[in-house]
């Protein structure tokens, strides 16, 4: 055999056995090892970034969440700082059981809505939710601190809640809703200040709080059919009525689809006998005392003219009615302390621009009817809007922290969006003094008045068909000239606007002012 033959062959090993061939399938060790180490350090490395994002970048958002464990944690046995109203007054405190475990006490019911409850048993509500981790001292500057005190929250580290509400109003807005359901809310346009978000009807947070009596005490507001849980002022949902005019004259007017001076030819006329929209008469009593003039803005919201508003809501078209309530807050969640329910002008998957399914719903959305459905805050965002000259500044409760040295931490008011340009907008003050201090306005707006303060505002009576009585509505705002509150109040099968919700507001503001 050559020795090229046992070379192809292969080799001889020293004990006469063929050599075993090397196998190509195989890798250095040190190169697998090589390569375990780059995926564990690119993993690691990811977590590393992770937890940078989380504990450094999202650190403060997590910090406040009170869904993040180490709040619910802190939350269980440490001392809250206290709830304030705007004028020092106490809201919420802490109190200790014959264990010396701390829980809650409240003020009383009328608060019960917005400060909400803590439970040892059941979480908490409201604001003690919204801003668990401030009241518990889980959230100092930085983060190391923050995960020690969500470890081991320290008494000098929590801190008082000093709030918008003023609990002398927020008390009148409740006794004065008594038995009805429904909701006030009063607000300063110019900050966003909320000093009223009155709910009823209202249940005892402090009864909820307290361990000897919080399982009976829940269970009854779980069962009761009036659902006092839930806040009225930000997640009922109602048909508007006639204060949704504001909303049209606003659109009307922003997309040039009006002016003040517009009037419509055939309104006089189809207030006697209806006004067609495609095969649907939209119908309005005949305002006798105009006479057969045709009004323009101010006088048809003076009077409330559903006809005037249904023209002007068509010649809008739905694209803009939708778009400028949007600027208003319509369709998402308001940004505000607590949750909020979306206000809507149509039920949507209609084929016209706006989602609306035809001219006969937006007809009757234009003046407050159809598929619109909105919440107190919501118009109570619409007047502000009106009364602060177009600029819609973000509602809030929280005004400031104070810590246990008494150091202030403010949060200043802050700017939403601007709505609807000045000129247009003076349009609309005026149209709502007529509303309410007008020869024929008062007829429809009956006790908002105030005396020696002009007032202007806009009722609304909101029919729901059958035979029950039609949701009562108003929304305005004093003084007039230079606004310094605006108030919306809605009580639920209350009857006409002038009969129970504007006189009802009309209280709240003379006690604002101070007048009798």
């Amino acid at each position: 055999m050559s020795a090229a033959g046992g070379m192809n062959r292969g080799t001889t090993g020293a004990f006469g056995g063929r050599a075993a061939q090397p196998d190509r399938r195989e890798r250095p060790l040190g190169g697998r090892i090589a390569r375990i180490g780059l995926v564990l350090a690119l993993a690691f490395g990811g977590l590393a970034l992770g937890a940078g994002y989380w504990g450094v970048l999202r650190a403060d958002e997590l910090a406040s969440d009170p869904t993040d464990a180490g709040v619910v944690a802190a939350s269980r046995g440490a001392v809250r700082g206290r709830i304030l109203d705007r004028d020092g007054r106490v809201l919420a405190s802490s109190k200790r059981d014959a264990n010396g475990e701390p829980y809650r006490v409240y003020a009383d019911p009328s608060i019960s809505g917005v400060v909400g409850y803590a439970s040892r048993q059941y979480g908490s509500a409201g604001l003690e939710r919204e801003y668990a981790a401030e009241l518990l001292g889980v959230r100092p500057d930085d983060p190391v601190s923050r995960l020690f005190a969500k470890l081991r929250p320290q008494a000098g580290s929590r801190s008082d809640l000093r709030t918008s509400l003023s609990l002398t109003l927020q008390r009148l807005a409740v006794r004065l809703l008594g038995d009805d359901r429904g909701a006030v809310v009063m607000l300063d346009p110019r900050t966003g200040d909320v000093l009223v978000l009155a709910s009823t009807p209202t249940f005892d947070a402090s009864a909820i709080a307290d361990p000897a009596t919080s399982a009976a005490a829940f269970a009854a507001v779980q069962a009761d059919p009036a659902r006092p849980l839930v806040n009225r002022a930000t997640l009922g949902r109602y048909v508007p009525g006639s204060v949704f005019k504001l909303v049209t004259a606003t659109a009307a007017l922003g997309s040039n689809a009006i002016t003040p001076n517009t009037t419509f030819a055939e309104q006089p006329a189809a207030e006697k006998s209806g006004l067609l929209v495609s095969g649907f008469r939209v119908r309005d009593g005949h305002h006798a005392f105009t006479g057969s003039t045709a009004l323009d803005l101010l006088g048809a919201t003076e009077v409330s003219c559903n006809i005037y508003f249904a023209l002007a809501g068509l010649r809008t078209g739905g694209a803009e009615l939708t778009a400028w309530a949007d600027r208003l807050g319509f369709d998402a969640q308001i940004p505000f302390d607590l949750p909020t329910a979306a206000s809507q002008l149509t039920n949507g998957g209609g084929n016209l621009p706006g989602g609306f399914g035809d001219d006969v719903e937006l007809a009757n959305a234009a003046y407050g009817q159809g598929e619109v459905l909105v919440t107190p805050l919501q118009m109570a965002l619409v007047g502000a809007s009106i009364a602060n000259g177009g600029l819609l500044m973000k509602p809030r409760l929280a005004a400031a922290f104070v810590d246990a040295s008494g150091n202030v931490r403010r949060l200043e008011p802050e700017p939403w969006r601007l709505v609807l340009p000045s000129v247009s907008n003076e349009a609309l003050r005026q149209a709502m003094i007529r509303a309410v201090e007008g020869e024929h306005g008062r007829l429809f707006t009956t006790g908002a008045q105030v005396p020696g303060v002009v007032v202007a505002g806009k009722s609304g009576t909101a029919q729901l068909g059958g035979t029950g009585e039609p949701h009562s509505w108003f929304v305005g705002f004093a003084p007039a000239e230079n606004p310094e509150v605006v108030i919306a109040v809605l009580v639920e099968r209350g009857g006409r606007g002038g009969e129970r919700a504007a006189p009802l507001a009309g209280d709240v503001l003379r006690a604002y002012f101070g007048k009798p």
